[in-house]
């Protein structure tokens, strides 16, 4: 620990300028953390360093270690894990070092903040010392979250613990043995830096604010519209903002009332309504975007993109990209691709049908014969079934396919499951090397989709299939309107759904999978089964497809990888050096 924080001494810092979607740093070395005081921009350098280490993954990585995908990449770590391989040293979920050195670079930016000269106008400085010092706030909130997501859990005490919690800046002096805190403090802690941040951050970032918007306090020192807009406008956009710490309250929030974090205080209404919050300033079951499941490919959108702008789905994202590295790495060989994320044909089996039962119900007119007719719209948006096309290809991956997008080619490309995944592609990338067409992409980091999923499931557990709290709009209702949105249920009235929401246990199992449907690929599912002390061994399945004679195709399941997880990994280890070293509880079975 002492070798990491010398070398956050050491690091280059780096300075922040406007640029379309948030900053690009410029290296400057060998100045000392006291050049802050006069210099701003080296200021924000420092603060810079909480966005570059920001922890989202910009494509999927942990669905392959659970029932939804596998990957057909030997050497891949989350494979492994999901078989056998996770220890306490060999953690490929680990977010220990990571987090701590953003949340030393964001201690380091508070404490000095408010000697930066920001501005010679001492109303213009208070604001943006505020400003930034709830970016600072609301950041350190997020990697708070990542810290408790990954290894808060159980420990060897019988507690549920936390991870130590550091609101000050470290040094090699400092004492590093400080013992875990409850997992309910780390919670106060990360609302607590909701708060403060929210208090101190516009609402979002833009030009031409109206004086209802400006805080009362900066109304009695005079400041006008103008100037708060110099402070918070358009120019910040990307950056965090009260929006998107509201959101992450409520990602929080419905964590820590989640069964296998239950101890925590947070109650199932506060979850609802921490994530009612967010929605209600959309104007709740209204302002659901009819896109927003496909996101990612709606191309006119992503095209018009710039200056940290946000499509009606997105509450957060990153900066964009024109790029065809997913491409590259998932799509079929026959397409240049690497294949590499294979949906599983227990995913498949999720999506209900067109009439919005379960394939498993009687009343579904499920055909084991025809499996992928009259299905969920979103199975074919979001994966590659036999036969279906890609681009302007057919993409063949039953056993008798004639190129390396049938299933278990010796390629070391081709599907492992007989599905490839379509989701976060777009197949206007060409990656023919005579033609190498790329594309733009972003990845988004908080949809509204998610939050309308956060309250669904917490409502449901506060009050029930149509209890509406204080918003107006139920669990019910949410559920209603993604569905309905997807293309599900729309011509016989969804009686499945209907009936679900006579139960709290059925519309609970429904919320889940909608989750899971809505939200595959976006590594939430992983951290979704631990959170609900779900099954983690389910075997991950496939299916083999053959042709006979006359052209029948026959359907035969396969399993493809069993999962090696034992109980105690519904909470992931601290890293094992750091217990070693310091004498950190670990968590149970660690």
């Amino acid at each position: 620990m002492k070798n990491i924080i010398k070398l956050l001494v050491l690091l280059p810092l780096f300075t922040m300028t406007a640029c379309d979607d948030l900053f690009e740093p410029a290296i400057e070395n060998n100045r000392d953390l006291d050049a802050m005081y006069s210099d701003p921009d080296y200021a924000l350098g420092v603060l810079a360093n909480g966005y570059i280490l920001l922890p989202y993954n910009t494509s999927p990585t942990s669905d392959v270690a659970t029932d939804d995908a596998v990957s057909n990449d030997n050497s891949n770590t989350w494979r492994a894990m999901a078989t056998g391989a996770w220890t306490s040293q060999n953690d490929p979920a680990s977010q220990w070092k990571n987090c701590y050195n953003a949340i030393q670079y964001l201690n380091l930016f508070l404490e000095r903040v408010e000697s930066v000269p920001f501005s010679q106008t001492e109303n213009i400085q208070t604001m943006f010392v505020d400003s930034y010092s709830g970016e600072a706030y609301g950041l350190r909130a997020v990697y708070m979250y990542f810290l408790l997501r990954a290894h808060g859990g159980i420990g060897t005490d019988g507690q549920l613990l936390g991870v130590p919690i550091k609101t000050v800046s470290e040094s090699p002096e400092s004492d590093f043995s400080q013992p875990r805190d409850t997992y309910a403090a780390c919670i106060e802690q990360i609302l607590s830096d909701c708060d403060k941040a929210i208090e101190l951050l516009p609402l979002d970032y833009k030009d031409k604010h109206t004086e209802s918007e400006i805080p009362q306090k900066y109304l009695d020192l005079g400041i006008n519209t103008d100037q708060y807009d110099r402070v918070n406008g358009v120019y910040r956009a990307g950056r965090i903002s009260g929006r998107i710490v509201e959101a992450v309250r409520a990602q929080v929030a419905l964590m820590a009332a989640s069964p296998a974090f239950a101890e925590s205080g947070i109650t199932w209404e506060e979850a609802a309504n921490s994530a009612g919050t967010v929605l209600q300033r959309i104007d709740g079951i209204n302002g659901i975007d009819a896109d927003g499941y496909t996101w990612y490919c709606n191309t006119s959108e992503i095209a018009g993109l710039g200056n940290g702008s946000n499509p009606p789905e997105i509450i957060w994202r990153a900066s964009y990209s024109d790029s065809n590295t997913l491409e590259g790495d998932n799509f079929p060989p026959s397409l240049y691709g690497n294949g590499r994320v294979n949906p599983t044909q227990n995913l498949v089996d999720a999506f209900p049908m067109a009439n919005g039962y379960p394939i498993d119900n009687s009343n579904s007119d499920y055909d084991a014969n025809d499996p992928y007719a009259n299905r969920d719209p979103r199975l074919a948006t979001y994966i590659i079934t036999n036969e279906s096309t890609a681009g302007n290809a057919t993409i063949t991956t039953g056993s008798y396919g004639t190129n390396n997008d049938a299933i278990n080619r010796e390629s070391g490309h081709s599907t492992r499951t007989g599905y490839y995944m379509r989701k976060h592609l777009r197949f206007d990338c060409n990656l023919d090397p005579n033609y190498n067409t790329q594309q733009r992409h972003y990845s988004a980091r908080i949809r509204y989709t998610e939050i309308f999923l956060d309250y669904a499931e917490a409502a449901n557990e506060a009050w029930g299939p149509k209890g509406q709290g204080s918003f107006g709009f139920s669990a019910y209702d949410v559920i209603k309107a993604i569905r309905t949105r997807a293309g599900v249920g729309t011509d016989n009235g969804d009686p499945y759904l209907e009936a679900c929401a006579n139960s709290q246990d059925q519309m609970r199992e429904l919320i889940r999978n909608e989750r899971r449907l809505e939200l595959c690929f976006e590594n939430i599912r992983f951290y979704d089964l631990r959170r609900w002390n779900a099954d983690l061994t389910e075997a991950a399945q496939g299916v083999n497809i053959s042709r006979g004679s006359g052209g029948r195709l026959t359907y035969t399941p396969i399993q493809v990888e069993e999962r090696s997880y034992q109980p105690y990994m519904v909470y992931g280890p601290i890293p094992y050096n750091d217990v070693l070293n310091f004498g950190f509880v670990q968590n149970q079975g660690w």
